[in-house]
């Protein structure tokens, strides 16, 4: 068993994964910017080390800086969580050579799905099904182009290979502006991502946004714990997700997730993970695969029971999965609601001093926050501050449950989007299930 964890991570996460390791025995070392002294998994941690200024790239994506506060305090593991360099494949690479373990995939995997085309290609041999599209880079032919377009069928959405929380792509609707809105692509692309590669695909008018969480330890073992539905975004940014996914089929989701482990199995992959896919019609079209825990996880620890945390550390260890598909049984239904620091109408952060906090509770209800009363939310990051999860029998219990909790919820002193969560759980296409990804965007033009 690991001994003594360094999260390389803060806010709500850090906490998080501090609870994780604490119920395990493993001793926890954070590490955190001049402007995050008063987190409160700082305070909570066995040992802190201050690794630079608030700017992120001067502490918390600095990856030097975290490599010696791990040599310092005697790590034998770094848990990245998520955001920052969860994702960064050199990172990874730097942790294991530095003698540590990443609590994560390994470099070459990330590298792997961090490319969508090389993802793509991956998935599409492992039989996971993807978008109709050009199979990988586009060619130089023109005449080319325009006839996998063609194949395709319009409308179809130009992507940079390098690309990722929204940037880099485009919609085109017919075959007079493809070429040139390849060409313009492909300069965002490279001057955005450093790489000018771009591929096509058929763009999907109205899809939900489903993913599959899945676990393995890399030893040849692979689990996946049902899907979710993250479908409620603004601007590409979740903002409300659930499990299961309303609507779906068991047997098709069952099919699906089977791929996914199938997937894993052939990949070698290690750790959490989650494949992410568009839904349309009764079809799954796979589009990236995130290889870190998901902001969303909690909903699937709340209608599985399995603590995907704590699995992450296990398998870290160099323990294999002690958990067969057979054993994992679904239970109910679970909604979770994204608290950010932000004005609900116009979104723009709220940072500053929280001066009461008081968390909702109750049978089925549970909040991931780092926030209590006195403390003061920095401007430096992203503006989420707290997850609020709900667990009922059914849909509609926990749907209840939400509205109840969302009243209960008080944060003053700061803005909090908590009014549009309010909105959104009596709103009544979503309260039917299964709205698309435009659903709320759509909403909130209308509204203003």
């Amino acid at each position: 068993m690991l001994e003594k964890v360094l999260i390389a991570n803060r806010g709500e996460i850090a906490l998080r994964v501090l609870r994780a390791c604490k119920e395990l025995g493993i001793e926890t070392i954070a590490v955190h910017s001049t402007a995050d002294r008063e987190l409160k998994h700082v305070r909570l941690a066995d040992q802190s080390v201050c690794i630079g200024p608030a700017p992120s790239p001067q502490s918390y994506l600095h990856a030097p800086a975290i490599i010696s506060a791990a040599e310092l305090t005697g790590a034998d593991a770094i848990h990245p969580g998520y955001g920052f360099l969860s994702e960064n494949a050199d990172f990874a690479e730097q942790v294991e050579k530095s003698g540590f373990v990443f609590i994560g995939p390994r470099a070459d995997t990330i590298r792997l799905m961090g490319d969508k085309v090389s993802a793509k290609q991956t998935m599409t041999k492992t039989g996971v099904p993807t978008v109709p599209g050009s199979e990988g880079e586009i060619p130089d032919d023109p005449d080319e182009i325009l006839r996998i377009a063609r194949d395709i069928g319009y409308p179809v959405i130009v992507k940079a290979a390098a690309g990722g929380g929204g940037r880099g792509m485009r919609v085109v609707h017919n075959e007079e502006v493809l070429l040139s809105s390849i060409k313009v692509t492909q300069s965002e692309a490279q001057a955005a991502f450093g790489s000018p590669v771009v591929y096509i695909e058929k763009f999907l008018q109205r899809p939900r946004h489903v993913e599959i969480q899945v676990l393995a330890d890399g030893q040849g073992n692979a689990i996946h714990l049902g899907d979710r539905d993250c479908s409620l975004q603004r601007r590409h940014q979740k903002v409300l997700e659930e499990a299961p996914a309303p609507g779906i089929d068991p047997k098709l989701r069952d099919e699906i997730g089977e791929s996914c482990v199938r997937a894993c199995i052939e990949m070698g992959y290690r750790g959490a993970g989650t494949f992410e896919f568009l839904y349309e019609d009764g079809g799954f079209y796979f589009i990236e695969m995130n290889t870190r825990v998901q902001v969303e996880h909690p909903v699937t620890e709340m209608i599985t029971g399995i603590d995907i945390v704590r699995e992450q550390l296990l398998i870290a260890s160099g323990e294999k999965l002690s958990i067969k598909q057979s054993d994992v049984q679904f239970r109910g239904h679970a909604l979770e609601c994204r608290i950010n620091a932000e004005d609900p109408r116009t979104f723009m952060p709220s940072p500053g001093k929280v001066k009461t906090f008081h968390a909702p509770g109750g049978p089925g209800v549970r909040v991931d926050s780092h926030l209590y009363s006195g403390y003061t939310v920095p401007p430096h990051y992203d503006s989420l501050i707290g997850k609020l999860i709900t667990h009922g029998d059914t849909r509609d219990i926990a749907l209840a449950k939400m509205r109840q909790a969302l009243d209960e919820l008080v944060v003053e002193g700061i803005r909090t989007n908590a009014a549009l969560h309010r909105e959104l759980v009596v709103d009544t296409s979503f309260g039917a299930g299964g709205v698309s990804i435009h659903y709320l965007e759509s909403k909130l033009e209308h509204e203003h």
